[in-house]
């Protein structure tokens, strides 16, 4: 093997990279506004819900209902309508997420000390975040029901009871960008990778230059080893650069060794690298070859645990996630991220994007060789 031969054939592709606009504009400019794009409108926090409001008591009982709700700052009432026409009305236009309906005997009821039904009408289009908004009204709800009972029954009664003391680890505000933004930090080394390298042996087809390659004493192993370097270095780069975002400006902790992350990504670069030269062993052109690529990545991203648990899925799907690198590659970037875990916890997912990475790159290799056809 020559190393002079191969460090000029990436010289050479360093150049055909850069010396296209586009292709500079895909390495450089297109992740960081994927990453500020995912950092910014993937989020499953509640923070602002919208409220109307139908009150046919209008008593004091029924404002401090409403109140209790304005108070958490996370509900706020948008409308106060005057029949349940205008209500539907709203949550069919999706001016509101929540109606909320009280009735006219609503105070008459509490103040006899008996239970007295409110409706509450939520727009259930987008499930999971309807679940959370129905658990935040059950939570006000609750406390209301507290406070109007220790306002009527003032006495104080001593009684033994269970005190929940809350720690949530790792995430100590819930806040779902620490969920998402490393998982993007991984799915962009990945969408780069896989786009880069589909269309790296295709270029060299189209721009006439295979016949020049060809000719030159370049071996295959070494012509494929030439062409993949570049990618390797600009991916890593990337990971570089989207690492220092994810840290400095969407303020997300990095507990762990940013060696590990770096090993991590090398083994995980193996198996996208790999079928990003199939791809573009099987293709004719750069389009059928980026459409290739994108029909890669959509399983990839589906069946990786990115936003869906892998446990939820039906058990044979589950078993089609273990050929998916960026499975093991999500678990690793988000426990050095946010637990600071070390090797001996993370070693079977190395193993595992080290048993893909090669079976991967070595038919990849197999596969390519240094030919027109």
């Amino acid at each position: 093997m020559s190393w002079l031969r191969i460090r000029e054939l990436v010289r050479k592709e360093f150049i055909q990279l850069f010396s296209d606009k586009r292709t500079r504009a895909l390495m450089i400019i297109f992740p960081f506004i994927l990453m500020l794009i995912f950092g910014y409108v993937v989020n499953y926090d509640i923070r602002n819900v919208r409220m109307a409001v139908l009150d046919y008591s209008k008593t004091y009982e029924s404002r401090s209902l409403i109140d209790s709700f304005e108070g958490s700052k996370i509900f706020h009432v948008m409308y106060n309508v005057a029949s349940e026409n205008q209500m539907s009305e709203l949550l069919l236009r999706q001016k509101i997420d929540i109606g909320i309906k009280i009735s006219e005997d609503f105070a008459p009821v509490i103040r006899a000390g008996r239970t007295t039904p409110v409706q509450f009408l939520v727009d259930g289009s987008m499930s999971n975040m309807t679940a959370v908004r129905v658990a935040y009204i059950m939570s006000i709800l609750d406390k209301f029901n507290s406070e109007e009972l220790q306002k009527r029954y003032p006495i104080n009664i001593s009684y033994g009871k269970v005190d929940a003391r809350i720690r949530t680890w790792y995430n100590p505000n819930l806040d779902s960008r620490y969920f998402f933004v490393p998982g993007i930090v991984a799915f962009l080394i990945m969408l780069t990778s896989f786009i880069l390298t589909s269309i790296a042996i295709i270029r060299e087809k189209e721009d006439g230059t295979m016949e020049q390659i060809i000719v030159t004493p370049l071996k295959p192993y070494e012509f494929i080893i030439g062409k993949t370097i570049p990618y390797i270095i600009i991916a890593l780069s990337q990971l570089l650069a989207v690492t220092g975002v994810a840290v400095f400006w969407f303020e997300i902790p990095f507990k762990g060794s940013f060696l590990l992350l770096f090993l991590a990504a090398c083994l995980f670069l193996l198996s996208t690298l790999g079928i990003g030269l199939y791809i573009s062993t099987i293709s004719a052109t750069k389009q059928q070859a980026m459409m290739t690529a994108f029909f890669f990545v959509l399983p990839f991203f589906m069946l990786s645990g990115f936003i869906f648990p892998i446990v939820n899925m039906p058990e044979i799907v589950q078993w089609f996630t273990y050929l998916n690198p960026l499975r093991f590659f999500l678990v690793i970037i988000r426990d050095i991220f946010l637990k600071g875990v070390g090797f001996d916890v993370l070693w079977p997912q190395y193993l595992a994007l080290t048993i893909l990475g090669v079976i991967v790159f070595a038919g990849a290799i197999s596969r390519s060789k240094k030919r027109l056809d």
